[in-house]
């Protein structure tokens, strides 16, 4: 047996955050394995026996890091006393407020916390696996098991929790942080089909890239068709393209339109029309929405499809607004 002892912790990468916690006796509760280590924090001790034998009442990990907070682990080797836990090992985690000044008036952090004990005979990682939330707050910066592992099964060689006088710990802490993204969609009850028709005439002599039909009403709201001839990105020189788009102006502020729509440009002798069909968010930021290649400028061109009848042509729009969306 060596005369000292030696403590090492090994802090792994982190993604998510941690929360507030009171000691919490799982220990009736039966504890799960698994191979993978824990993500956040692991923490070997050598020479457990001296340890458990010293003055010091609990040995406490250095700082890790995870979502953002510092922590430390908490080990006491012969069990907390004052939390009940004697003729165990108790663990517990704390919350380094002192280490952050990210902590405003009032602040409170939920998270989901597991703590390890590793046995080395099967290789795996056993928790109690408890969902439940932690709250840490100003007042409660730490949360534990009293009674984590009692001490004749830690000392028990068949178990493999203490092999050569050996032990590992390890924690992981999932932080729970409010919702980066809340919307509200409020349904319309029957919406209606509303429709617009755009003949555009003299088609050979279109000479601009793109082309504007007039505002239209459709709903409370107005919108436009634009048409690319010659087609736009990857349907230039290949296609027609056709597009639309709300007349931002005419949204309410931090709403968005929740659409079917079908763009169409018609077949004006077999019927047999060209189109796309799609549902849309529609609004400030993203108020234009069609389709690249809608048709190949060949078949759009060919006289015997239909498309083009005395050099004019018909797009089509249908929209039914399903819905707005708006922040919660």
């Amino acid at each position: 047996m060596k005369d000292s002892i030696e403590l090492t912790s090994s802090v792994l990468p982190n993604h998510m955050h941690c929360c507030t916690c009171t000691c919490v006796p799982l220990s009736v509760r039966p504890m799960k394995g698994r191979i993978i280590p824990p993500c956040h924090c692991l923490f070997k001790i050598e020479s457990f026996s001296t340890l458990s034998k010293a003055s010091v009442e609990n040995y406490t990990s250095e700082e890790f890091e995870a979502g953002g907070y510092q922590w430390t682990l908490s080990i006491y080797p012969t069990g907390n006393k004052k939390k009940d836990g004697q003729h165990h090992i108790s663990a517990y985690l704390n919350l380094m407020v002192s280490s952050s000044s990210s902590f405003p008036v009032g602040w409170e952090v939920n998270a989901i916390v597991n703590l390890f004990v590793y046995d080395f005979l099967r290789d795996e990682y056993f928790s109690y696996q408890d969902a439940s939330t932690r709250h840490f707050h100003m007042l409660q910066t730490e949360w534990g098991i009293s009674k984590f592992v009692d001490l004749v099964s830690f000392n028990d060689h068949s178990n493999g929790f203490l092999i050569e006088d050996a032990c590992v710990f390890g924690a992981e802490i999932f932080v729970i942080k409010p919702p980066s993204k809340r919307e509200h969609l409020s349904m319309i009850h029957e919406p209606p089909l509303l429709s617009y028709r755009w003949k555009f005439d003299n088609f050979s002599k279109v000479n601009l890239e793109k082309y504007e039909s007039e505002l239209f009403p459709a709903g409370n709201y107005r919108w436009k068709l634009v048409f690319y001839p010659n087609g736009t990105i990857e349907g230039k020189g290949n296609s027609v393209s056709l597009f639309l788009t709300v007349d931002t102006s005419s949204l309410p502020s931090n709403t968005k339109l929740y659409a079917h729509c079908i763009l169409r440009v018609k077949d004006q002798v077999k019927g047999q029309h060209a189109e796309t069909k799609f549902y849309r968010h529609f609004s400030s930021s993203n108020p234009t929405w069609g389709s690249r290649t809608l048709v190949p400028l060949a078949t759009f061109k060919d006289p015997t499809k239909g498309f083009l009848e005395a050099n004019s042509c018909i797009l089509e729009t249908e929209i039914k607004v399903l819905g707005l969306v708006k922040p919660l």
